[in-house]
């Protein structure tokens, strides 16, 4: 799933969501260490206020910086490209090695446990003293405040994430107050060249169907066991979506070029011009920029008929 995340890494109804995240305080308590957080699956004891961070997760890095915490990242990944002046290292995000995350002698490290051998590298790294934060993708908006939360707790910046959770909420809540209904709106969210796409199960999918967008992928073949079916080019045109989302436009796929895919000429969002060339990082981060993807699929659903 972390590669499927990063190739483009319930927002579905948010009304609970939005009341609760709008009526918290204006302040919250300070962090009291020794701290015991449990996330990802597993129990993380932390026993001072962490100075020295390593952040392998493009979308937690977004998150440490946006409570206040980025004077305590000491390093983030080779993706981790946003904001800008974040200490990116040598470290992969897809295949993180203990030896160079132990050369800059951090006091916490967060990994994805979607990365490569992410369960061996976090007990080599305890054994070793270091306490290591496993980080799950959210599946829902909830999910994504609930992280904001961990981390700005983790950092003793709780503060920052009353006031960024508030202003996520309202923003998103927002945005679809004023969207035009998108029901009945076939779309297909392309996450490579392959084929691959986003069920309505998966976070990304589920700010389509926030929209009342109709998402192609959600029938096809597979579509239940993973959240990322790879679609046939049969199935596609049968589907006949009016929109399509480029989430590989970054890697060079463009409109033009999907256009003249054989047998494409006839889908409807080819023959509208409807294929939306998705920037880079913001489909598949769950951070502060959410919002920014928000007001992009909004604008981009309005513009059909």
């Amino acid at each position: 799933m972390f590669k499927a995340r990063l190739r483009a890494p319930a927002i579905a109804i948010v009304a609970i969501v939005f009341a609760s995240v709008l009526a918290s305080p204006a302040y919250a308590a300070a962090t009291q260490y020794p701290l015991t957080i449990k996330f990802g699956g597993y129990t993380t004891k932390i026993a001072k206020k962490p100075t020295k961070i390593i952040s392998l997760s493009p979308s937690a890095t977004e998150i440490f910086y946006a409570v206040g915490a980025g004077s305590q990242i000491l390093a983030v990944d080779n993706l981790s490209n946003y904001p800008e002046g974040a200490p990116i290292s040598e470290i992969s995000a897809f295949e993180p090695n203990v030896e160079a995350i132990l050369a800059k002698k951090p006091d916490l490290v967060l990994l994805s446990i979607d990365s490569t051998k992410a369960p061996q590298i976090r007990n080599a790294l305890v054994k070793l003293g270091i306490p290591v934060l496993m980080e799950k993708a959210p599946a829902t908006l909830k999910d994504v405040y609930a992280e904001n939360s961990l981390l700005a707790k983790v950092t003793d910046r709780q503060d920052g994430a009353v006031k960024l959770n508030a202003a996520m909420a309202k923003s998103i809540k927002d945005v679809l107050a004023k969207a035009k209904k998108s029901s009945k709106i076939r779309i297909f969210h392309e996450l490579d060249d392959t084929y691959y796409s986003v069920t309505s199960n998966t976070f990304i999918g589920k700010v389509y169907k926030d929209f009342g967008a109709v998402n192609i992928a959600d029938a096809a073949s597979g579509a239940d066991n993973s959240g990322y079916p790879q679609l046939s080019a049969e199935y596609l045109l049968k589907s006949d979506p009016q929109v399509i989302f480029l989430a590989d436009a970054q890697y060079g796929v463009t409109a033009d070029s999907v256009s003249k895919r054989a047998g494409w000429s006839q889908i409807s969002a080819v023959k509208n011009k409807k294929i939306v060339e998705l920037p880079a990082d913001v489909p598949s981060r769950w951070g502060p920029r959410l919002v920014d993807f928000y007001k992009l699929i909004g604008a981009s659903l309005a513009k059909v008929s």
